[in-house]
């Protein structure tokens, strides 16, 4: 059993905190290992100090089901604290939200993957802390699908947005605090950060490998599950493909009326895609894309996740859904994500060649070389703010 950074830092009680007022960003996900909030540990352990609260995308309580739809400022009814949303009217905190605060603590579930928004909800708070002299202090959890595997392009410098602001792959393979750390550097914000690591995690750990409970850090990240396939089944957000939404399956599903099990299954060839398999499938989606409609479509079997590389293997599939059905298949319009012109595949791919090159029928394998420097470069800078053997 690991031991998470928030039960470090309460039964260590470091000098560092010693009559410093206290914000948390958090959710209702940032519990311990007997689901104890958070704040109510910091309550118990440093009484008095904490001041105010802050949440990220899908609202404190993860309400919020999709992109876009916004949280309001609110008082948390527990404990009579003011959290102050930072997916409403802002994303980026104004400089008197923190000026209640010494010390920002941020204790937030990441899936590893770069469009999942918290960790730019993160960055944009180190932001305002080094403008404003707050200190931030990240309270480390796993990377669900492990801290050693990478995977994919780097994001391109002209498609930066909320579901990517600095220069890393899909797959990043580092933790909350270790990425809190590398886009600290690499985009020379220079706050006054510090992170209370794990003890007992090791970077080729799956999040079932750690004995600790899962608990959804947002409404469609429902299972352990959900996260492995998400840095490659969250590019059917950029289509109008479903991804699974409205489903109980978020993400492990995908389909469209017009598909075809046996044309889709007839394109693909099971070697290129290891490590799972896929199951055909009806769905009818209760809200979002083809509510109440009949997708024809598959459930995503992970068999093997040391093997299975969820971002080649969607790839794939949507280049194949690209070749055989080009009057039927489409991109989902902007915005997303705040972005009003751009096309929402383009900021999730992370580069509109890549995406071009998939419409002309370029091989993923041939994408993959072409980018595998890209990937070299950013494994040799990620290590620099390892934190974790293995």
């Amino acid at each position: 059993m690991i031991t998470i950074g928030i039960e470090r830092l309460c039964q260590d009680s470091p000098d560092w905190l010693e009559g410093k007022r206290l914000g948390l960003l958090s959710n209702q996900a940032s519990t311990d290992r007997n689901f104890v909030h958070s704040r109510d540990r910091l309550i118990q352990a440093f009484p008095g100090q904490l001041t105010t609260m802050f949440s990220p995308q899908h609202g404190f309580f993860c309400e919020k089901q999709d992109n876009m739809i916004e949280s309001d400022h609110a008082v948390d009814p527990h404990t009579g604290l003011r959290v102050y949303s930072l997916y409403g009217e802002t994303r980026k905190p104004y400089p008197e939200m923190f000026s209640e605060i010494d010390l920002l603590l941020v204790d937030l579930v990441d899936v590893g993957t770069r469009v999942y928004t918290f960790i730019w909800t993160l960055v944009h708070c180190l932001e305002v802390a080094a403008a404003t002299g707050v200190e931030v202090a990240v309270l480390d959890r796993p990377n669900p699908i492990n801290g050693q595997e990478v995977e994919g392009n780097l994001l391109e410098p002209d498609c930066r947005s909320f579901v990517g602001l600095c220069s890393i792959p899909m797959r990043h393979g580092l933790t909350m605090g270790e990425l809190a750390r590398f886009c600290n550097l690499e985009l020379a914000i220079n706050a006054r950060l510090r992170v209370v690591p794990m003890q007992g995690w090791r970077r080729e750990m799956y999040f079932a490998e750690t004995g600790f409970p899962w608990v959804f850090p947002s409404p469609n990240m429902p299972t352990a599950a959900t996260a492995l396939v998400y840095p490659g089944q969250v590019l059917w957000e950029g289509t109008m493909v479903s991804e699974g939404r409205g489903t109980t399956m978020p993400f492990e599903i995908f389909g469209a009326p017009y598909l075809s099990h046996q044309e889709v299954l007839e394109l693909l060839d099971p070697a290129e895609l290891p490590g799972c398999l896929l199951r055909p499938l009806v769905f009818e989606p209760t809200s979002g894309k083809w509510a109440g409609q009949g997708c024809v479509g598959f459930q995503l079997h992970v068999s093997d996740q040391r093997r299975f590389k969820p971002y080649r293997t969607s790839l794939i599939l949507l280049q194949a859904l690209l070749r055989l059905y080009p009057q039927d298949f489409s991109y989902k319009e902007p915005p997303y994500e705040y972005e009003y012109e751009r096309l929402p595949m383009d900021m999730i791919i992370g580069s509109e060649g890549i995406r071009r090159a998939l419409e002309e029928g370029v091989a993923v394998s041939e994408l993959e070389r072409s980018w595998q420097q890209g990937l070299n470069d950013f494994e040799r800078k990620r290590a620099a703010v390892f934190l974790y053997d293995g």
